[in-house]
């Protein structure tokens, strides 16, 4: 019976079985930052244990930091800890870092696949959820809890049970202005948000396909909001044109090899997925939520279902029936793992270049990572955003999560690019609709929820999705 890309990547990978169906599973690349690595290294210390292999991790500060001013010292003193206790771990373990002011620096599931350590084939972990990012380079990638960081530290496995395969199969091609955000966000909508647990999904169909490598990492992110385990997409050609060139991965002839091997990662026509849907991409437009968790998408211009969560509504101040086009909004967040590339930062400054951001809205644009900011102000996109009213900051975590500065005040309602829209997620009280660039540049220039279809018209097909 043919193997799936799962299959081939796992069980190159176990170590051994043990009973009860766990296997020990040999990780490749281990990535570490500031929140979720200190009780680790604590825990190794304690036990008088050494860590395996300090080559295969790489750690940088992302989630405490500030995206303003990153040259002076951070304010707030635990997240000022943090970062402090991160660089001292890895000095003293030998460990590559990527710290503040490092031209390598970002968000730790952006600088992976940029420098080329995230490589097709591999297995990934993190202690961070939205490590799944990393499949859409034919990887297998997942988050893991801080004892399992602790255990990857000492011995340089994991001890883990094998995930049930999942297809998920897009066909067609997207409607013009509708980008990978929607097609993740209507997945997650259709299957609900435990319709992926205990599976790995694999996405295949010509619309992943079409998809550029960045719009990839945005769907394999968010497959971990449907409760899966991780997502993945077998690699291709426009996987190795990606990778060719980067500073971590092979070179020349050995690149060439290298990308022989990776083109062979693929599911066999054979292969048995333990469950699968497909999806028709003609079907999906523009996306928002509006509840408090990110199956509540709907089509920016439909209505609130009536069956979605009275205290999910009541919380975000909505109610079933109700159209979202119209809705005032107070903040604009583009940034995170999910949509902080270049191509989401240079698709925002195209749309929003000859409007004016609006009167009294909050905006952050963030890059993932210094890669991203010192590309983005070489290609003067920082220039089209200030002439709009818009500020490019630097990178961080930002507005993603509560963890540093830049929060949402209660009762106010943000339109993100990030991943997750839970209650206090971006502050305490905070609103989050969750939508891609594009939704979230119409939301920036008008000042309420808009179709981008309608504000922008044929500018959305000229940008990268």
């Amino acid at each position: 019976m043919g193997r799936t890309l799962l299959d081939k990547i796992w069980d190159a990978h176990v170590v051994r079985e043990e009973e009860g169906g766990r296997c020990v599973l040999y990780i490749d690349r281990q990535y570490i930052h500031e929140v979720t690595s200190p009780v680790a290294f604590a825990g190794i210390e304690r036990r008088g244990l050494h860590i395996a292999r300090p080559e295969r991790i790489t750690a940088t500060a992302d989630h405490n930091i500030p995206t303003l001013g990153q040259e002076l010292p951070i304010e707030d003193a635990e997240s000022r800890r943090q970062v402090a206790t991160l660089a001292e771990n890895c000095a003293r373990h030998g460990i590559e870092h990527f710290g503040i002011g490092d031209p390598r620096q970002g968000i730790v599931h952006i600088i992976g696949p940029e420098s080329g350590l995230t490589q097709p084939g591999m297995t990934i972990v993190c202690g961070d959820s939205h490590t799944s990012t990393h499949g859409a380079l034919g990887a297998v990638a997942f988050g893991v809890g801080t004892s399992e960081v602790e255990m990857v530290f000492a011995s340089q496995c994991i001890l883990q049970p094998k995930p049930r395969a999942m297809r998920i199969t897009v066909d067609g091609t997207l409607p013009g202005g509708v980008e990978a955000k929607d097609l993740i966000l209507h997945v997650i909508a259709q299957i609900g948000v435990s319709g992926g647990t205990g599976h790995f999904i694999e996405f295949a169909g010509e619309a992943i396909r079409s998809l550029p490598m960045e719009g990839r990492m945005t769907v394999c992110n968010m497959s971990i909001e449907c409760g899966a385990r991780g997502g993945m997409i077998a690699p291709d050609e426009r996987t190795i044109d990606y990778l060719r060139g980067r500073p971590r991965v092979p070179q020349g002839e050995a690149f060439e090899r290298a990308a022989a091997r990776w083109l062979q990662l693929r599911s066999d026509p054979d292969a048995r997925f333990d469950r699968e849907y497909r999806f028709d991409a003609a079907r999906i437009a523009p996306m928002i939520t509006c509840g408090t968790d990110p199956g509540t998408g709907i089509p920016i211009d439909g209505v609130i279902p009536s069956g979605t969560d009275a205290r999910a509504l009541a919380y975000m101040g909505f109610r079933p029936g109700q159209r979202m086009l119209g809705q005032p909004v107070d903040y604009v967040f583009v940034g995170s793992c999910t949509n902080g590339r270049l191509s989401d930062l240079r698709r925002f400054a195209r749309l929003v270049e000859g409007y004016r951001r609006a009167e009294g809205l909050t905006a952050w644009i963030v890059p993932g990572s210094k890669a991203v900011e010192a590309a983005a102000r070489a290609e003067g996109l920082d220039r089209i955003l200030a002439a709009a009213g818009f500020e490019l900051r630097q990178p961080g975590c930002s507005a993603c999560l509560a963890m540093n500065a830049d929060k949402v005040p209660a009762g106010k309602y943000c339109v993100s690019t990030s991943n997750r829209n839970f209650e206090g997620r971006q502050g305490p009280g905070a609103r989050t609709l969750l939508a891609g660039v594009a939704v979230a540049a119409a939301a920036a220039v008008t000042g309420r929820i808009t179709d981008p279809r309608e504000l922008f018209g044929a500018r959305l097909t000229d940008t990268e999705c």
